[in-house]
């Protein structure tokens, strides 16, 4: 018969196991993808993308030549050029300006109106890669230079947690070889 210890212990190791995976697939999807792909992450605050975008959701934005965004595309750029202030929208409509150059108008999914200026394509910081929702907030709560420390941080917490139960595990399995060579021994 099993005892209600060890079913506890294993339940225990499975749940922690499992948050042990999804730290890590959060990590992954938030920080390591995006870095390699030359991709940023950003968070939608107001709820003009409602409701494929709510506020709390962490958008990853990646460049891409401005020939391959078109109406539908949902694009992060700049209110401004070269400042720091970015709005996350859908394109509408595209055309070109005097000089030949692309621009685009763009509407929050919610918004009943159109944005009053189009955009630049020097404005344009990417187009939204995938979402994850609800991790925008948390990204939001800590600096960048936070944000790296702690996710060096944690990473090795994880990976050491995740060796101890490893190392765990392996010493549990050799208990019962160990527990019967003695018996075999003794009884020799």
């Amino acid at each position: 018969m099993i005892r209600p210890s060890v079913i506890i212990g294993w339940v225990g190791r499975i749940l922690l196991w499992m948050i042990i995976l999804g730290c890590l697939a959060i990590l992954l999807l938030t920080v390591l993808i995006p870095r390699l792909a030359g991709a940023t992450p950003y968070t939608i605050m107001t709820g003009s993308m409602r409701p494929a975008l709510p506020p709390g959701t962490l958008v990853v934005v990646r460049p891409v030549p401005v020939e391959r965004i078109g109406v539908g595309s949902v694009i992060t750029y700049q209110l401004k050029s070269g400042q720091p202030t970015v709005v996350t929208h859908r394109v509408i409509s595209q055309g070109t300006n005097g000089k030949g150059e692309l621009r685009f108008r763009t509407q929050g999914d919610a918004n009943d109106v159109a944005d009053q200026a189009w955009v630049r394509s020097v404005q344009i910081r990417g187009e939204v890669w995938y979402a994850l929702p609800f991790l925008g907030y948390p990204a939001q709560l800590i600096t960048g230079r936070q944000h790296q420390l702690l996710v060096y941080l944690l990473s090795v917490v994880l990976l050491g947690y995740a060796v101890f139960m490893f190392a765990s595990a392996v010493r549990d399995r050799r208990r019962p070889r160990r527990s019967q060579q003695r018996e075999v021994q003794k009884a020799a």
